[in-house]
């Protein structure tokens, strides 16, 4: 690949082939960050996968360019974003409203919210990027990466060697294929899907249990999100089920089954306690960056008015954004597809005698937090990250605004039991919101890398709009598929043991149906935020005392809120990475045996969230539970000790190669 040029001079940039390989990515990455965020209530960053897998190809092509390749990227990242809209979407089958995704509801909902997410951060870019000394550790790691391999003649560190290197995409592919076969052979049920016992505590008929899937993508989230967070989620798993199932399982005794009467007080009672803990842990995150917020972006906006004046025509390629003229034309365009399906749910909703009003109110409200959000997520990003950005406290905050505006100026005249389709109207105008959140909470990563290797921002633009309506055409098909082979949990008529958990979705629709129906139990949710205010404190003190040891708050309410099906087997995946890392500190190439560790992980999810998906659409189209099951139930007890050996022979096997890899590179 060639070196980057001097900033200005033309080059190969927004290509035909690098959208091609982009989109191709952007729907792999996607379906597999919709089936893993649902499963896990988290989901992975895209863009430096994306950059090491995009290098490989064009390596193999004529005239490719580190722009060319940072095109691919640009579109790629679509899929870590995008699919985050997993957190409010599927609110609307939870609370019963829709039995399915509609293709064309949807699809407006993933593609308007976006490119207003993509349009919204243009504005911004010189005040956030360009005059900013915001750290934006993902953009600029994707950079360094892009530039190593490039071939360019920068110093740059070890890891960044090995992600650019053949290394690199060895650890993704492999982890890749690991998982994914692993994933299959759970499906045939001759390795069990997880290690599980429900049992009573005394005699009084307390219940209580644990549950650790054995999936290599939960493994691997675990080894990415480091070992505090990993505790802090234990810790959340503990308070629920040490704690709070047998707790309420004395005051609500069940009979049956004990499996079922713990996950029934857990589903019933302690999600809502942990849906307080996160709904106050997320709201002080985002407290906690209003003063950064604010000051950043008033000097930063005035060192780029200063910095901009008398510019003109004459400013270089590389600080040319899309014409503003363009960005409004687009920004009124995409509101045309809002009024319309805000329009179109109001009809159907039964609440047409409120369309005007609904339409109206329901535009200016998407215009004007949607501009307020993009601004706080990009500056979250560039301060911490897009992964560590709390992206879950700003889809809170817009459900209950949006619940108690649909209170205050409808609620009082329309009948009785119109409660559940004014919690979906609030559910839907928050996906819009939520989308534009969520690629604002990227864009401008994507900017910063492009600006560290003299890309042209305006064709970055481009390239994040064509991702995003990728990302939009995949999304739905995806949710609908996975919707019929497993639901999601607390949706009417699902099977728990089986469904695809959503906790951001259960949450979100539960604090709309709390606010506008007023029919949750909110002494739990008060309880839950009790708990989290004392983690809040905790963890200050923590701070305080010690720079290494910290209990995020956010991450103990999932812990709480998640099952420990996904839970634990996070847990562990925490554990194992750090004992890696420590590890590979003793050796002479640290950094770059843990960004081999980081990449292995990535591919891990990418393999089993893909055949996920695949599985899924057998399920849908075969009729049959378990179509690729080649024994019964009676092999139960013996795929337990099998899959659980497996698991570990296979993981140890696994870490071995990539820290002799790590050494050897």
């Amino acid at each position: 690949m060639n070196a980057v040029p001097r900033p200005g001079a033309e080059r190969a940039e927004l290509t035909v082939r690098g959208l091609i390989i982009g989109i191709v990515i952007t729907l792999v990455f996607t379906a597999a960050n919709v089936f893993f965020g649902l499963k896990a209530g988290l989901t992975f960053a895209t863009s430096i996968p994306a950059a090491v897998i995009s290098m490989a190809i064009l390596r193999a092509m004529k005239d490719a360019t580190i722009q060319e390749n940072n095109i691919v990227q640009t579109v790629a990242s679509a899929a870590g974003t995008l699919s985050s809209i997993i957190f409010v979407l599927p609110g609307l089958i939870i609370v019963g409203w829709w039995t399915g995704f509609p293709f064309w509801v949807s699809f407006g909902i993933c593609a308007a919210g976006g490119i207003l997410g993509v349009m919204y951060t243009i504005p911004l870019r010189r005040a956030l990027v360009t005059d900013s000394d915001l750290p934006y550790p993902e953009g600029v790691a994707c950079a360094e990466v892009l530039k190593v391999g490039s071939g360019e003649e920068v110093e740059a560190s070890d890891s960044a060697a090995v992600e650019g290197g053949s290394a690199g995409l060895k650890a993704v592919v492999v982890g890749s294929i690991v998982s994914a076969l692993f994933y299959v052979v759970v499906q045939t049920k001759l390795f069990a899907s997880d290690l599980a016992q429900y049992f009573r505590i005394g005699d009084r008929g307390a219940s209580s249990g644990y549950d650790f899937s054995l999936s290599f993508a939960l493994f691997a989230v675990g080894h990415l999100v480091g070992l505090w967070v990993g505790v802090a989620m234990l810790v959340g798993a503990i308070i629920s089920w040490g704690w709070a199932v047998p707790h309420f399982s004395l005051l609500h005794p069940g009979v049956g089954d004990v499996a079922d009467v713990a996950q029934g007080i857990w589903s019933k009672y302690v999600r809502f306690v942990g849906a307080g803990t996160i709904g106050v842990a997320a709201i002080w995150t985002l407290l906690k960056l209003v003063k950064p917020v604010v000051s950043g972006l008033t000097s930063a906006m005035a060192a780029s008015r200063v910095r901009k004046a008398g510019k003109g025509d004459t400013l270089p390629l590389t600080e040319r954004d899309m014409p503003i003229g363009i960005v409004g034309l687009i920004v009124l365009l995409c509101m045309i597809p809002v009024a319309y399906l805000l329009g179109h749910f109001s009809v159907v909703s039964g609440l047409a005698s409120h369309t005007t009003l609904l339409v109206i109110g329901g535009v200016v409200f998407v215009l004007i937090l949607s501009f307020l959000v993009s601004t706080v997520c990009g500056y979250m990003a560039g301060l911490i990250g897009s992964s560590n950005s709390p992206l879950s406290g700003i889809g809170i905050l817009v459900v209950i605004i949006a619940a108690l505006l649909l209170v205050a100026g409808v609620k009082s005249d329309l009948p009785v039991d119109s409660g559940k389709a004014l919690v979906a109207f609030a559910l839907f105008i928050t996906s819009v919101v939520f989308a534009v959140a969520a690629i604002a909470n990227n864009n401008l990563q994507d900017l910063k890398t492009g600006q560290l290797v003299n890309a042209t921002p305006w064709r970055q633009q481009v390239a994040l709009v064509i991702g995003v309506i990728a990302g939009a055409v995949v999304i739905p098909p995806v949710l609908g598929l996975l919707n019929e082979a497993y639901g999601f949990l607390g949706a009417p008529g699902v099977n728990p043991a089986h469904a695809l958990p959503a906790p951001q979705a259960g949450l979100i629709s539960a604090l709309a149906q709390g606010v506008i129906q007023n029919n949750i139990d909110w002494s739990l949710i008060i309880i839950g935020a009790v708990i989290g205010a004392g983690l809040i404190v905790l963890d200050a003190m923590l701070a305080g005392t010690t720079k290494s040891v910290r209990l995020p708050p956010l991450a103990v309410g999932l812990g709480m809120y998640l099952p420990t099906s996904t839970t634990l087997m996070i847990v562990v995946g925490a554990i194992v990475g750090w004992y890696f890392d420590k590890r590979a500190d003793r050796t002479p190439k640290a950094e770059a045996t843990k960004q081999l560790g980081v990449l292995l992980a990535s591919g891990l999810i990418v393999g089993e969230s893909i055949i996920g998906v695949v599985v899924a659409a057998i399920v849908v189209f075969s009729g049959k539970p378990a179509p690729l099951a080649l024994v019964g139930d009676s092999f139960e007890n013996t795929s337990v000790w099998i899959g659980t050996i497996a698991f570990a022979a296979v993981t140890f096997a696994m870490y071995r190669w990539i820290a002799r890899m790590g050494r050897n590179s």
